[in-house]
């Protein structure tokens, strides 16, 4: 028998609709839905274990997998099933889990996994703006201490007017890609791409997302109650002493202050705070500390975050003596690395990031494969962050999720600058060499360099900026704070990262951790953003103020020839004969794609040196070569024939043609090396197809004058027996009074 089934409809308002049903699969998870919007379908589960992990935080694990079988395809590759994330899959997760961890209590250490699977595809759905609908909406269904419900949801702009959840066609139009995730009262994270938008159009964008978030939230509480509220689980919360919290604060709170006062540098400052923590647990015995010693680095911990965010607010001073919209020295330099094809510096305060550019062909192109999306990327941007530039030795346990969100958002503020006639596939690495706040943004202002280092003719230059808010509602106080530290990221409410050129912001990514923050605050911290930025961009453009004009001499040069299609099988030969002998006699590469509209070849070469590109073009200019007719072209002989000599235009190698011994000359020819000889340099007049042979047609004697007395030959006689000018006239094959052809005797 079928369970009882509840089910929430979600109206987009434009013909559209999102589903949230539940009570038929995964009910032995403590939550779970199916999410619809057309054919696409989510399944989100949920489960928390009842026992407290013996960890300070929450252990959270969200998971979204793409099932292949949703789109009816196989797993690429020999190994056929789903096996590591893909970095779409992993950009998703990131995406749901920063709107959802804030919203558990500090004190809950319950291990909680969110799995999210794609079960089938639409292809006019986009399913990563549903997977924070999904993850809430089975929350909401559990008994999990969750504070409410939220939701996501993504935002673009066509012809100036917003949509929400566009389609992948209706995106490609769109000039802003935004993801919103939000409560039905605040807004928590934003994260996306724009066109060089403004300020104010960012925040009207986030305002129009948030009221279609209201109502997704809306329908969550209607499935909640209908399918029967669970009470919320009792669980046990962390130990707490308000007597040992105060004393701790006494001890503390003027001795850090003092230390942020003095504007130190960060390992500097980071000893003095240990040595004040040690102090404060020297007053304590060994008994004591063994009994409440995790209270007494706790409550350290927060008087030591109340002091620095009291500095701030109360002198506008920070933890290493800026004001509030100071940068930190910033220092650029191009060309650092030799063998690369660009290459740049930047360093910021105590944050280095070395970025490199690598050119290639459409081959070299990044290919996406997931069951959502098909397609490559000519530019993509990869982000490393070793353990030795925080100064820490840790194991490498291949590319983390943090590596990827960063490296992804780096990737996207500098796309837009990357002109679409770019013939190469670019790719950027960064290196981040040191890290104290915002290596992403480095990693921006790095790229940047490199790319204009490396010749590619960006659009304009972007820089990146790392931003901060610490605010307080009861007096009413904030204090935006211009390129973050890494302290200043944990202990404050809002950090938010934009990247952005001289007429706008490219992209961003926004961690909102106070509810009701006001879009007038959002708008000033994010023109105070636009400053900073300008700032760096001008330090990025006194260090290299233009692309060079052209790549670096060991850089490969990328030329693109289109060539009719009828000839794309000549040009790549039996088995590719033709292009691989001419890749290795040329040293270039040669790829060969076909426009899907006009069906021409489009041919990259991509080669160090003029020589070998200048060859590889000569060839294709042969294969292409087209006689006029009338035209005189030279010619060498590079075959010997009892009844001619085959010669090759010189200016299309490769291209031969029969000179007939009756053309080489006016007088009468017995031998042909009575005339011309192996080698030999002369010019003919091109006659286009003989009507008698039905073969291409030159003449040497047409543009030799005619010797003086010359008497033309009298035509063959019609009426010879196997008279062959007979078979070459019209006007005889349709004579009625032919004889047939007798029959040859044996």
């Amino acid at each position: 028998m079928i369970p009882k089934v509840f089910k929430e409809v979600i109206d987009l308002g434009d013909g559209r609709e999102i589903s949230i049903e539940t009570g038929k699969l995964a009910k032995q998870a403590h939550g779970s839905v199916v999410v619809q919007s057309g054919k696409c379908m989510m399944l989100c589960t949920v489960v928390s274990n009842y026992k407290q992990s013996p960890v300070d935080f929450l252990p959270l694990t969200v998971d979204y997998r793409e099932k292949f079988a949703a789109a009816g395809r196989y797993p690429g590759g020999f190994f056929k099933r789903e096996a590591r994330p893909s970095d779409g899959e992993v950009l998703t997760m990131r995406l749901v889990d920063r709107v959802l961890r804030p919203l558990f209590p500090k004190d809950y250490h319950s291990e909680v996994q969110v799995m999210i699977q794609l079960m089938s595809h639409d292809e006019n759905v986009m399913p990563d703006a549903m997977a924070g609908l999904a993850a809430s909406a089975a929350i909401q269904l559990s008994d999990f201490p969750f504070e409410c419900p939220i939701s996501e949801a993504r935002v673009g702009r066509i012809n100036g007017e917003f949509v929400i959840n566009p389609t992948r066609a209706q995106l490609a139009e769109s000039d802003i890609d935004m993801m919103i995730g939000a409560s039905a009262d605040s807004v928590m994270m934003v994260e996306g791409e724009m066109d060089e938008i403004s300020e104010e159009e960012m925040a009207d964008a986030i305002k129009f997302a948030h009221e279609a978030i209201k109502v997704q939230c809306a329908a969550q509480v209607k499935l909640a109650e209908a399918f029967g509220k669970k009470e919320t689980r009792e669980y046990e919360g962390e130990r707490e002493d308000e007597a040992l919290e105060k004393k701790v604060y006494d001890m503390a709170y003027d001795k850090v202050y003092a230390i942020a006062k003095a504007g130190s540098a960060k390992h500097e400052r980071t000893a003095a705070f240990a040595e004040i923590k040690d102090g404060i647990k020297a007053t304590f015995s060994e008994e004591e500390l063994a009994d409440f010693g995790d209270l007494v680095s706790k409550y350290y911990s927060k008087a030591e975050k109340s002091a620095i965010r009291n500095l701030t607010l109360d002198e506008g001073l920070r933890l290493d003596g800026r004001k509030t919209d100071e940068i930190r020295p910033i220092w650029c330099e191009v060309d650092y690395l030799p063998s690369t094809h660009g290459s740049s510096i930047f360093s910021r305060g105590e944050t280095q990031a070395l970025a490199t550019v690598t050119l290639g062909t459409s081959r070299d192109a990044n290919k996406i494969d997931m069951p959502s999306y098909e397609g490559e990327e000519n530019f993509y941007l990869h982000y490393n962050f070793p353990p030795f530039c925080t100064g820490e030795a840790r194991p490498l346990r291949g590319t983390s999720r943090r590596e990827v969100g960063h490296g992804n958002l780096a990737q996207r503020g500098l796309k837009g600058m990357i002109p679409a006639d770019c013939p190469y596939t670019v790719r950027v690495v960064s290196e981040v060499l040191e890290s104290n706040g915002s290596s992403s943004m480095a990693t921006v202002c790095a790229g940047t360099m490199a790319l204009m280092d490396a010749g590619v003719q960006m659009t304009r230059p972007v820089s990146g900026i790392a931003m901060g808010l610490i605010s307080d509602a009861e007096s009413g106080k904030y204090a935006v704070l211009s390129d973050i530290l890494g302290d200043e990221d944990h202990l404050g409410d809002m950090d938010f990262k934009v990247t952005g050129t001289s007429e706008g912001i490219t992209a961003c990514q926004m961690d909102i951790k106070v509810k009701g923050l006001s879009y007038e605050i959002l708008v000033n911290a994010l023109k105070q953003a636009r400053d900073g930025r300008l700032h760096i961009l001008g330090k990025l453009t006194d260090t290299i103020q233009a692309p060079n004009a052209d790549v670096k001499e060991h850089a490969p040069t990328m030329v693109t020839r289109r060539v009719p299609n009828e000839f794309i099988g000549a040009l790549i030969g039996p088995g590719g004969k033709v292009i691989q002998e001419m890749q290795k006699e040329t040293e270039t590469t040669i790829v060969i794609n076909e426009d899907p509209v006009t069906e021409e070849g489009i041919v990259e070469i991509l080669g160090v040196g003029k020589k070998g590109i200048d060859a590889v073009m000569a060839k294709i200019d042969a294969i292409l070569f087209k006689p006029t007719v009338g035209s005189v072209y030279e010619v060498k002989v590079i075959k010997m024939l009892d009844f001619g000599a085959v010669v090759e235009y010189m200016d299309a190698p490769g291209n031969e043609v029969l000179l007939h011994v009756s053309e080489l000359a006016w007088e009468r020819t017995e031998n042909v090396s009575d005339v011309v000889n192996m080698g030999d340099v002369f010019d003919v007049k091109y006659f286009g197809l003989d009507p008698r042979t039905r073969k291409e047609k030159v003449s040497r004697k047409a543009i030799l004058p005619k010797p003086e007395g010359y008497v033309a030959r009298p035509p063959r006689d019609d009426k010879r027996s196997g008279g062959r000018d007979n078979r070459g006239s019209r006007d005889n094959r349709g004579r009625d009074d032919r004889k047939p052809r007798e029959e040859k005797k044996e």
